[in-house]
């Protein structure tokens, strides 16, 4: 197993008091040449290209903000034993990437053992599940626009240069499942910065931010995505399960009967 101290090289516990959840943090050169050239590269995933059948949606191409319709760049192929698959067309998938396209491949540590051992280690860390996923561009058309995740993410700058436009949050801590979209994000960004090789960026969820590779350059990174397995919601949601083995609460409210019931009841439902 690769360690990559991620832990100490984000700040060991004074990122775990001051940062986690609250702001994000860079970290420049945080891993040398030789860590980035172990975890991934353009060669890697050309690997992956040429011997992995990667279709969509976990293999996707986005730009401007939206995913590319599957049938630009592959062709939906029906087995003999009647299963649909998309063969990705390497010649088409080319063209897209020049026209502008970010590739995305989800789930990076599933298929590479060192992204693997780089999602347990941080799962290990901070206690919640892990998924990476790569992002790989060419041109300098943004991929994705500005936009916010429902997790927090740990960015680890493999090859090239990007630049992030951080925007902060407009809704406190939002989640997938929620009840309302945040605010849209200020004009200014509250932070600007250039992500080169071995560079590391925590966002927490929540915060706007908009990604360009306009440095002249390819651009090959990691995203960690942190999904928050803690939350309030999550407890509520927990304990209403647990109640299900409880013949009082698997009851059906008393709605067509008198006071003195409703409120045995309630008494009932609060020991």
């Amino acid at each position: 197993m690769t360690q990559l101290r991620i832990a100490e090289r984000l700040g060991q516990d004074a990122f775990l008091a001051q940062t986690l959840h609250r702001d994000y943090r860079h970290v420049p050169g945080a891993l040398s040449p030789a860590e980035l050239g172990a975890l991934v590269s353009f060669d890697i995933v050309n690997d992956f290209l040429a011997h992995h059948r990667l279709e969509p949606p976990r293999l996707r191409l986005a730009r401007d903000g939206d995913t590319l319709a599957p049938h630009q760049y592959a062709t939906a192929v029906t087995t003999r034993r009647s299963t649909v698959w998309q063969r990705v067309h390497p010649a088409e998938l080319h063209q897209r990437l020049a026209e502008g396209a970010s590739l995305v491949i989800d789930q990076l540590d599933h298929l590479h053992e060192p992204v693997g051992d780089l999602a347990a280690e941080l799962e290990s860390w901070l206690r919640a599940p892990v998924q990476v996923n790569l992002y790989a561009s060419w041109t300098a058309a943004e991929g994705f626009g500005t936009h916010w995740d429902d997790h927090d993410v740990v960015v680890v700058q493999a090859e090239g240069a990007k630049r992030w436009r951080l925007f902060g949050p407009t809704r406190h801590m939002p989640l997938h499942r929620d009840i309302a979209d945040p605010e849209p994000p200020p004009d200014e960004p509250v932070a600007e910065l250039v992500m080169r090789p071995g560079d590391l960026l925590y966002l927490p969820r929540g915060w706007w931010h908009a990604v360009t590779a306009d440095q002249d350059t390819h651009s090959l990174h990691l995203t960690c995505g942190i999904t928050p397995p803690h939350t309030g919601a999550r407890l509520l949601n927990w304990l209403a399960d647990q109640l299900l083995a409880s013949d009082t609460f698997r009851r059906d409210l008393p709605l067509h009967t008198d006071q003195a019931t409703k409120t045995h009841l309630g008494a009932a439902l609060s020991e």
